[in-house]
């Protein structure tokens, strides 16, 4: 991998079911490696939840066998949100907290994602530790030390107390708000933290099967919550991904409020109560407007690597609190350690509920700039940026858009293609730029 690891991406192990190491017998041996570093110190304890995937029944109970023939205890808590295994794990005291999930992928995907002691990703030593256990014999501790597991039956009721809890136990009283819930992790938590607020609460995605997680429902597919919002009036509607650290939310007019929106919103919000020094952290797929509109607040924007983990890393290394992905994935770091979809959601309404403003007035502050990809397919392994042509067409296509815009080439952490992006104020000439972009880069391809 590109990070020099043999199996952790930048969000754990992902993959599908049955094949590469997304096996029954990889994830028994990622739980004895992983047992085997959290209890150095001591009998290991770690925190195990997963979403609704069909496949998480089985890698629960391999993952459990693992820690427990390395000497590790096990808590499990069923079907729950990724960011409340971090919040648990806190709760708890545990070493660690592992989460079963594939987060928006498809069901027939899934994934192991850890969380370290204080409820952050963990460390790169403490993975580069875990992949070099998995290249060892499994070695079982003797009987006396073998690890045991308990059932944690008030998970549910911890994780919704700490929800409202984050928002200053919010009153939503008077509000009409639909949740998409993706057939997901947060099927049954999130509308018990939005009813408890007093909100009047209407519910889609929220019979899971194992099978449709993600199906036509959620953040990655907004139009599903679109139209029951204007079906049923609503003020706003919330869309969470599978495991529950994206948002998508909808305005009463039923238009889509992306990640970057939520965060000029809290931004404004945040500047305005005086909460906020310095600035934003993004990420390179960021809209342009964001940051010319946090400019005219007198606010940075900071670009990170994509993923929410480089995002985390700047916001520690700025001492910042807000920062985020246009997918949704947004950090909260002064009311919790991890991207939450229900928190972020939550802080949003905070700011809309304290300026007596709507989610479509919240964000008129910002204009985002037009964007458009293309992707150009790679036959082969190849530093695209590096070719002197591809460097020579970005700095043409860069002077054509003088001031106005901007241009990104990415690689594909996951397919072979270049990802050509160019975003700017005119729709027109941006479709242009990156249409010619596009075309130069693929010659400067089949011509190495």
């Amino acid at each position: 991998m590109a990070n020099g690891k043999k199996y952790f991406g930048t969000d754990g192990i992902r993959g599908e079911v049955g094949k590469g190491v997304i096996t029954p017998e990889f994830v028994l041996r990622l739980g004895w490696a992983a047992g085997r570093v959290f209890s150095k110190q001591g009998r290991g304890k770690i925190l195990i939840g997963k979403d609704t995937r069909i496949s998480g029944y089985m890698f629960e109970s391999v993952l459990e066998a693992g820690l427990a023939a390395a000497g590790c205890d096990s808590l499990m808590v069923g079907v729950i949100p990724t960011p409340a295994v971090a919040y648990l794990t806190r709760a708890f005291h545990c070493d660690a907290g592992i989460v079963i999930s594939a987060s928006h992928n498809p069901f027939y995907d899934n994934g192991i994602k850890f969380f370290s002691a204080d409820g952050t990703k963990l460390p790169d030593e403490i993975e580069f530790a875990i992949e070099a256990e998995l290249d060892k014999q499994i070695v079982t501790a003797s009987s006396e030390l073998l690890g045991k597991a308990r059932r944690i039956d008030d998970a549910h009721g911890r994780y919704v107390e700490f929800c409202k809890s984050t928002s200053g136990y919010l009153n939503l009283e008077g509000l009409n708000i639909v949740l998409d819930c993706a057939h997901g992790a947060t099927y049954d938590v999130a509308p018990k933290v939005f009813r408890e607020l007093g909100a009047t609460v209407q519910v889609i995605g929220v019979s899971p099967n194992g099978q449709n997680i993600n199906e036509q429902v959620g953040s990655t597919h907004p139009a599903a919550l679109q139209k029951a919002v204007l079906e049923h009036n609503a003020d706003l509607g919330i869309a969470f991904d599978g495991d529950g650290d994206r948002l998508l939310m909808v305005d009463h007019q039923g238009q889509a409020v992306d990640g970057d929106e939520l965060l000029f919103i809290l931004a404004k919000h945040l500047k305005q109560k005086g909460k906020l020094d310095g600035g934003i952290v993004g990420t390179l797929m960021t809209n342009l407007g964001l940051e010319v509109s946090l400019k005219k607040l007198g606010l940075e924007l900071v670009r990170a690597n994509v993923g929410d983990r480089y995002v985390m890393e700047q916001l520690n290394e700025r001492n910042w609190i807000v920062g985020g992905e246009n997918s949704g994935h947004l950090v909260c770091k002064h009311v919790t350690s991890t991207g939450d979809g229900i928190v972020a959601a939550l802080q949003v309404l905070c700011a809309l509920r304290e300026t007596d403003q709507t989610l479509a007035q919240a964000k008129t502050g910002m204009r985002k700039f037009p964007q458009v990809m293309i992707n150009v397919k790679l036959a082969k392994k190849l530093d695209v940026l590096a070719l002197p042509a591809v460097q020579e067409a970005v700095a043409r296509a860069e002077l054509e858009l003088a001031e106005s815009g901007r241009i990104l080439l990415r690689p594909s952490g996951t397919e072979p293609v270049v990802r050509v992006m160019v975003e700017g104020e005119d729709v027109t000439q941006v479709k242009s730029v990156c249409g010619s972009l596009a075309k130069q880069v693929e010659q400067a391809v089949a011509n190495t």
